[in-house]
Order: structure tokens, then sequence, then C-alpha cells
């Protein structure tokens, strides 16, 4: 059973909002984590999100994110107050409840992980399409980084892959872009 998880959430037909998958899948391929750290590719799931928090010491959870300030690209890590900090939204989808509701619903049902962290990449473009902007593009390997300082921060020793393996990103083949 996982003690902390890395999910990366967003929808991979739209755009920048390809980041959490895209992230979790790249750092996967190249990191190798302990048995009791899942890496999960988590799609867009609203605020059935709280399930994958129960029972965990720590959650990273890697998405797109709006940003009044900052550029397309940029790379900002938040810890759960930072994350409660934020006025709440109005759902337009049932895959719009976000990580702060979810945390809001966990914290209710007295299952939300102690330890919370976002590793956000302020998007670009959220248009209908299979491609990354340039700008989420070039800060992948920055995002892969933050994934690992964030797991070592909450003491999680992760191992190099030599060679690293395939990430399958199939929503980056040429048929789909």
């Amino acid at each position: 059973m996982a003690r902390i998880s890395v999910i990366g959430i967003g929808n991979v037909l739209e755009g920048d909002d390809a980041l959490g998958p895209t992230v979790v899948r790249l750092f996967e391929a190249a990191w190798a984590v302990p048995e009791d750290v899942a890496v999960i590719d988590g799609g867009t799931p609203g605020l059935d999100l709280t399930a994958y928090m129960a029972g965990l010491e720590a959650l990273v959870v890697v998405d797109a994110i709006k940003a009044r300030t900052g550029v397309p690209g940029e790379i900002r890590v938040y810890d759960k107050a930072g994350i409660l900090n934020r006025g709440p939204i109005v759902a337009m989808s049932q895959h719009e409840p976000g990580l702060r509701e979810s945390i809001l619903h966990a914290e209710f049902q007295g299952v939300s992980p102690p330890e919370v962290r976002l590793v956000g990449i302020v998007a670009g473009s959220i248009d209908f399409g299979c491609r990354l902007t340039p700008e989420a593009r070039a800060a992948l390997p920055g995002a892969v980084e933050a994934v690992r300082r964030t797991l070592a921060d909450l003491g999680v020793a992760v191992t190099k892959r030599d060679p690293p393996r395939d990430p399958g990103l199939w929503w980056e083949r040429p048929q789909f872009t």
C-alpha cells in the first residue's frame, strides 16, 4: 500500500492541460521510486481525487495551473496551506472541482494527508488538441526535477533509471498531434 502518491492530473486532449499526465509519465520513465510510493496518471478525476488521498502520508499533485501573474511554462510548488488559500470556484463540469475542493472534502471526511504539495506549471493554452505549447514543452525537464525535489523534501529516495523507460506518451504520436 502506498504511503505517498504522485498524481498527474489533466486532459491529454486539451493542449497544456496534458502537463500533469505528461510530467508524471516522464518522471516515472526517468526515476525509480520505492514500493511505498505510487506514481499515477490520474486523468481528470474532479472530486473523485479525494479517493486517491485516503490513507496517505503525503500527496504530490502535478497539474497545469492558471495564474494572474507569471508566464506560461513557469513552475510553482505550493504546499497544502498555499493550495487552500485561494477562493472557491464555480463548477462548470463534473471535472471542474479541483485540488482545493478535493482537499477540503478529504478534510471533512478525515482522510486528508497531512502533507499535500502541488507542482504547478502555468499553462499557455488549454485548447482542444494533443499538442503542448512550446513554453509548456520547455518546462517539462524542470517540472520532472521539481517532482524529484519535492519527493526528496518528503524523505523519499529516488534512483535514476539507466537507461530510462519509454514514457508511453501515446497522445504525442504523429496521428494525434
